[in-house]
């Protein structure tokens, strides 16, 4: 094929990209001028004319450092947001491409990761102790990064990387090879497997996996079958998903209308691993740009909550990421005008520098139950596949598809899967229509305080559903607050007791002015526990962080499933307890004192998330709790 031989081997072919997206027979190549933009709306997508043929306009590298349009914290390596307009675009049957692919991989001298496996062990111990120890999230993607050499034409090692992808790696969404020319130029190529976000026909999706299975430790015949049910079973690698299920139902809550519906648990399966995954589905109108924007960048490279997951990546790595954890993403129109987008993680990739420095970035998703050498072993799986590409690795004996799919299509499999579906919150699982909505709380206004965790979205989608009017405004830009008829402290990352940080000082004075006027609030989660202390409770750090973590509780005397993410916990010796505001009722945990919930004339507070997928009855919950705050004689 002449016009591959001609962008790996020419001595300047210009910008170009060759993919190969899921369940595709064809690889595309895509070629055009090359520019920079400062902002994601800067991203060029012309406006559909007459006669245009539908397809793709522009190709977009989204880095890392791009999260400065949120205001997030990053390490500013000046990695560019890059855009290839596409004015030339061909399909080219793949048996046909892969015979045109370069068969040989060049030279490639291993230089071994960044940080050896001995210092990442202490990075990991270090981030669980002193992070999510202390309440400043629910989990963090620490990465590091393989390094390595050649002294061929980057073209022609990304070729022969991509042909071994394609024909190697089973389960991918994308890949791809990209090439940036000129001095300062890359080329990247890789295998992603995951979906970051897309829109087709004003549908957009969300594709959250988590939960890692090496295909090595699968022994052959039944006890294979063990292991994956035993790997179906794991709490770490249930909440491990279930946390970035939620991180992403976040972001669906703002860039869907009616926020995201969750369809599965399903088995991903590629040549070396198994991961379990959801897809996220819902309706929008939003310009695809801004959907890209509002979804920087996906948790399952970060951490939850985002915001606070920035800053501790920050803090830990000593590089940027470059395009790790970007966004490779695809801009176009329909045959009707509208816009489309697809856009790939950018991670199981190698970006191969014009002077042929080479680094394969990868990172451990480090959550409550993490190990330190779980965490290692997990960077080394996720490197692999492209580092085989390389040349660098030696493929380890892969089970055949047949055997993978005999295996997950066993009933005990799919049972214990879809098992982890049974107490989540229906209010998710459900596709959700407009319907009119009775009661006490229809038409009344809420103001929910966001202190920098975007959990207040889906919060707003519960109480609308329940007829109410949302408003949701951050700690930083507080007004009016008398003039709703609820207002909920809601949830963040942090110590409760550190009146120095200002989203605690914040959630401090929104708590003292509703207690104040006798007017109604809900406090949750960060909010909750600054409302406990201002009514004189003291805050307890658990010994072991309930972050991403499903528990039944005595909830005023009615069993209920309800999430938790949180480290700190106020401590009650009573269930009824005197304040100036009234007679506090308490919800305890047995032995401990944990308070999970409180309630008072006007007023209630709960430490876990009533809008979290892993809350069984969520919407239920929040109605009981908002009705008793209008109607203080109803629970007294």
């Amino acid at each position: 094929m002449n016009l591959l031989h001609d962008l790996l081997g020419a001595p300047d072919p210009g910008p170009f990209a060759l993919l190969r997206r899921e369940g595709s027979e064809h690889l595309e190549v895509l070629r055009g001028p090359l520019s920079t933009v400062a902002r994601l709306a800067d991203i060029p997508l012309p406006e559909h004319a007459d006669g245009d043929e539908a397809g793709p306009r522009t190709l977009a590298l989204v880095p890392y450092r791009q999260l400065a349009e949120r205001g997030f914290d990053r390490i500013d390596d000046g990695t560019p947001l890059a855009c290839l307009t596409v004015e030339s675009y061909d399909r080219i049957p793949l048996d046909e491409a892969l015979a045109a692919l370069p068969d040989t991989v060049p030279d490639v001298t291993d230089l071994g990761f960044d940080i050896d496996d001995a210092a990442y062990r202490e990075l990991v111990s270090t981030v669980l102790r002193d992070e999510i120890g202390h309440g400043a999230g629910s989990n963090f993607v620490i990465h590091r990064t393989a390094r390595a050499h050649t002294d061929a034409d980057p073209r022609l090692l990304a070729g022969a990387a991509l042909r071994r992808l394609i024909s190697g790696e089973r389960g991918v969404y994308w890949s791809f090879l990209v090439h940036i020319p000129g001095e300062g130029g890359r080329t990247l190529v890789g295998a992603s497997p995951e979906r970051h976000v897309s829109v087709d026909d004003g549908l957009v999706m969300m594709n959250p996996i988590s939960g890692t299975l090496r295909h090595r430790d699968l022994a052959p015949g039944p006890d294979g079958r063990e292991t994956l049910l035993s790997f179906l079973s794991d709490r770490k690698e249930i909440n491990e998903l279930s946390m970035v299920l939620d991180e992403e139902l976040k972001m669906m809550a703002v860039v869907a209308q009616r926020g995201g519906q969750v369809l599965g648990p399903y088995l991903k399966h590629m040549t070396h691993l198994t991961h379990t995954e959801y897809l996220l589905a819902g309706r929008t109108d939003l310009d695809v740009r801004d959907v890209l924007r509002e979804t920087m960048f996906a948790p399952t490279l970060t951490g939850s909550p985002i915001e606070n997951a920035a800053r501790v990546i920050a803090r830990y790595e000593t590089t940027g990421r470059a395009y790790y954890a970007g966004v490779l993403a695809l801009l176009g129109r329909d045959a009707d005008g509208r816009q489309t987008l697809d856009a790939p993680i950018l991670f199981r990739c190698a970006d191969i520098a014009a002077d042929g420095t080479i680094a394969v970035k990868a990172g451990a998703t480090l959550v409550r139950d993490s190990t330190p050498d779980g965490e290692v072993a997990e960077t080394h799986a996720k490197a692999g596949g492209v580092l085989t590409a390389l040349g660098l690795r030696t493929a380890p004996a892969a089970h055949s598809a047949a055997d993978i799919k005999e295996l997950a299509a066993d009933p005990a499999v799919r049972a214990t899967l879809l098992a982890r579906n049974e107490r989540l919150s229906r209010f998710w699982l459900t596709e959700r229509a407009p319907e009119p909505v009775t009661g006490l709380l229809v038409g009344r206004t809420a103001l929910i305080v966001d202190a920098e965790d975007t959990f207040t979205g889906m919060l707003g989608h519960v109480l609308r559903s329940l007829g109410m009017r949302v408003t949701v405004q951050p700690t930083t830009a507080l007004g009016g607050l008398s003039s709703y008829d609820l207002v909920v402290a809601g949830p963040g990352p942090g110590d409760p007791g550190d009146d120095t940080d200002p989203r605690v000082a914040a959630l401090g004075r929104v708590v003292e002015e509703r207690l104040s006027r006798r007017a109604p609030l809900l406090g949750v989660c960060l909010g909750h526990q600054v409302l406990s202390r201002r009514l004189g409770l003291p805050m307890h750090r658990r010994d072991v962080p309930y972050q991403g973590l499903p528990c039944d509780i005595d909830l005023f005397g009615v069993t209920r499933r309800v999430g938790f993410y949180s480290t700190f916990t106020a401590v009650a010796t009573a269930r009824t307890l005197p304040t100036a505001y009234g007679e506090l009722q308490l919800s305890i945990e047995d032995g401990t004192g944990f308070v999970h919930a409180l309630r008072g004339p006007g007023f209630a507070g709960v430490q876990f998330h009533p809008e979290s997928v892993l809350t069984e009855h969520g919407p239920e919950l929040l109605t009981e709790l908002v009705t008793g705050i209008f109607t203080p004689a109803a629970v007294a």
